[in-house]
């Protein structure tokens, strides 16, 4: 693949403890599939004395057939005895086996061209490791990272498990090779790596006098036994701390159901199944997710338990499954493999359950206690990952049914006036602060609203539901535009008088806080005051087209009127927020909107996107964007404003986004 050289870009990253000179370097002199000093093998791949490459193609079979390559040639190593081969371990075979075929996988799927891979092994006494290079044909396509917009089943989860699993990892950008490597180091000297056969173990006979485990041959197996048992005591923490960390944040119960299987598959299992409690069919409990370690069996596999469910019956005091224990193998092992040993799990989380982990192993009896002791162990961090989706996803939920109860039903038709809106809360929010109404309230009368509340989240969203209602229904009563916004100011100091004498009682009978406290502040200041731009249009009669209007301007920016002639007037004068003094009056403005002459609202989501120390509207920005809309509809008059607000900065905006067009349409 190439040397580095100084104008090519490696990015590098190790995982602590990993040693500075365990950076994977190799000189390649001949074609892809060809290494420098190696002999080419019937196979077509080329091997040395400590490093082995092949070529693969860009199909779904590379992912199986990388996976083979490695076990092929960690198992010949061992059988030739190589230097080094002594502290090849299962573990670290295991371990390598399932980062190659993720790590191919992400190559065949994001980048699409064939794959190039190699193997070696470093020999360093205890401290040797296996190092895998996977190259594919497109530099130009970076690696997709944790952060990016991909499920479990992409290359985000594959790199999240190399970064878990492997003690170093890089990628290299190089001009015709993109390559992802790791390192895996071995752990102990005397675990080693061999093909494993069926031997009988008396030990562990069952009622017809047979039984049959994986172990390795003759000489070596009481060894290999006291140090698997070793390894798992000495290895549990690292892997539940490891497991942990691919858990959290994860929002998604599949994606959790997901990551489990690949973490227990094929270090602990050769199979697993996760169903989930969600509320599916009848209560019924759903298969979410079934893994072998190979992919030709899953389907039949999966057709078997979905069949037979694994249903716990051990109950606790709390009517919970006391832990795990053993399951049936299930039936037709030609669908999947030989027959073994079954574990099945529940996964709960406090008093809830919100599933089951079942793994097999094949040629096993029982699964040793050790085992059967982490998979309890990972099971309730599994359960706490589902919790904290499934919170997640409820939540979700809400504030998608807040925020379309928040947002009217439909936008009023105006005869001889056409209407746009734009409406883009915050990323991330909650719940927008801004809000938009426009409806009919009584014969040829129109109102139209656009209003923000200072603040944000689910505080915001209460002022946000107080007032649409109240407006709408003061509006239809009657009232003009300045006793609207009169009574409405009365109504939000009320609830935020009532808001803090609340909070304020509230510490007092806790006895905990006083008024110079932080928190006492923090909880006042929840009281919310609102920015509201009201008014009324009533469309001309005769035939002439044009609508008379009357707006008030509470804290909000001003409204704006773009002309036929390309000019732009502000049209109301400023006034005090709502909310802040009671007995506040406010007052209305009256003007006549002419054919083709467009109303313009905005909140202070436009006004003050940022831009480094720059606002938008600095230097009447506002102005200059409108005027540049003449002769545009009022949809194309929406859409350039919203785009020029987005250009204005190369990060997304920081605030609720919201604008209303009126234009009075030609008759």
């Amino acid at each position: 693949m190439g040397t580095t050289t100084p104008s090519e870009t490696d990015v590098v990253r190790r995982r602590a403890g990993a040693r500075p000179d365990a950076l994977p370097v190799r000189e390649r002199t001949g074609p892809a599939g060809d290494t420098a000093g190696g002999r080419q093998r019937a196979d077509g791949a080329s091997a040395d004395e400590g490093s082995r490459t092949v070529g693969l193609p860009g199909s779904p079979i590379a992912a199986r057939a990388a996976r083979q390559f490695v076990r092929t040639t960690l198992t010949d190593w061992t059988a030739r005895e190589l230097p080094g081969a002594q502290y090849l371990t299962e573990r670290l075979a295991d371990e390598a086996e399932l980062l190659v075929s993720e790590l191919v996988t992400n190559a065949v799927v994001h980048a699409g061209t064939a794959v190039e891979l190699l193997c070696r092994v470093d020999e360093d006494g205890p401290h040797t490791a296996v190092v895998v290079e996977v190259s594919d044909h497109h530099p130009a396509r970076p690696v997709r990272g944790r952060h990016d917009a991909v499920t479990a089943e992409g290359a985000g989860r594959g790199l999240q498990l190399v970064g878990a699993l492997a003690d170093a990892w890089g990628i290299t950008y190089r001009r015709t090779l993109k390559t992802v490597w790791f390192r895996v180091t071995a752990d102990s000297p005397e675990t080693v790596y061999e093909p494993p056969v069926e031997v009988f173990d008396a030990d562990r006979a069952g009622p017809g006098g047979q039984a049959t485990v994986l172990m390795s041959p003759g000489p070596q197996r009481a060894a290999l036994r006291r140090c698997e048992v070793e390894r798992l005591n000495h290895g549990a923490l690292s892997f539940l701390a490891e497991a942990s960390d691919l858990l959290s944040g994860q929002l998604d119960a599949d994606q959790v159901a997901a990551l489990v299987a690949q973490l227990i598959v094929p270090r602990m299992a050769d199979w697993c199944a996760v169903w989930l409690d969600d509320g599916g069919d009848a209560g019924v409990p759903r298969l979410a997710r079934v893994w072998h370690a190979t992919e030709s069996r899953i389907d039949g596999l999966r057709e078997l338990l979905v069949k037979d469910p694994p249903v716990l019956t051990g109950r606790g005091a709390d009517g919970q499954s006391t832990g795990a224990g053993p399951w049936p193998w299930p039936g037709e092992p030609s669908g999947f493999g030989s027959g073994g040993a079954a574990l099945a799990c529940p996964l709960v989380s406090g008093v809830r359950r919100h599933g089951t982990l079942l793994i097999g192993r094949a040629g096993l009896v029982r699964f040793p206690d050790e085992v059967v002791s982490l998979i309890e162990d990972l099971a309730g961090r599994v359960a706490r990952a589902i919790a904290t989706a499934d919170a997640y996803s409820r939540q979700e939920r809400i504030s998608r049914v807040l925020q379309r109860r928040l947002l009217p039903g439909r936008r009023a038709d105006v005869p001889g006036v056409a209407s746009a809106v734009v409406y883009e809360p915050r990323e991330g929010a909650w719940a927008g602060g801004d809000f938009w109404d426009l409806f009919q309230a009584g014969p040829g009368r129109w109102c139209f609203m656009l209003g923000d509340v200072c603040g944000s989240g689910p505080e915001a969203a209460a002022v946000t539901g107080l007032a649409r209602p109240v407006l709408r229904l003061l509006a239809r009563e009657g009232y003009g535009v300045g006793e609207v916004l009169d009574r409405l100011n009365r109504t939000v100091a009320m609830e935020a008088a009532d808001s803090v004498a609340a909070v304020a009682a509230a510490v007092v009978e806790a006895g905990s806080e006083t008024e110079s406290q932080p928190g006492y502040r923090e909880e006042s200041e929840q009281a919310r005051f609102l920015s509201l731009l009201y008014g009324e249009i009533v469309p001309h009669e005769g035939g002439g087209g044009g609508a008379r209007c009357t707006i008030a301007s509470a804290g909000h920016p001003l409204p704006l009127v773009l002309g036929t002639d390309g000019t732009v007037r502000a049209v109301a004068g400023p006034q005090m927020l709502l909310g802040v003094l009671e007995d506040t009056a406010y007052e209305s403005e009256s003007f006549d909107l002419a054919p083709g002459e467009t109303l313009l609202c905005v909140t202070d989501g436009v006004t003050e996107r940022r831009a480094g120390g720059l606002l938008f509207d600095d230097e009447d920005g506002l102005v200059r964007a409108l005027a540049e809309c003449a002769g545009l509809g009022a949809d194309g008059v929406a859409e350039h404003l919203r785009s020029r607000v987005h250009a204005f900065a190369p990060t997304p905006p920081d605030d609720d986004l919201a604008l209303l067009v009126l234009q009075a349409v030609r008759p």
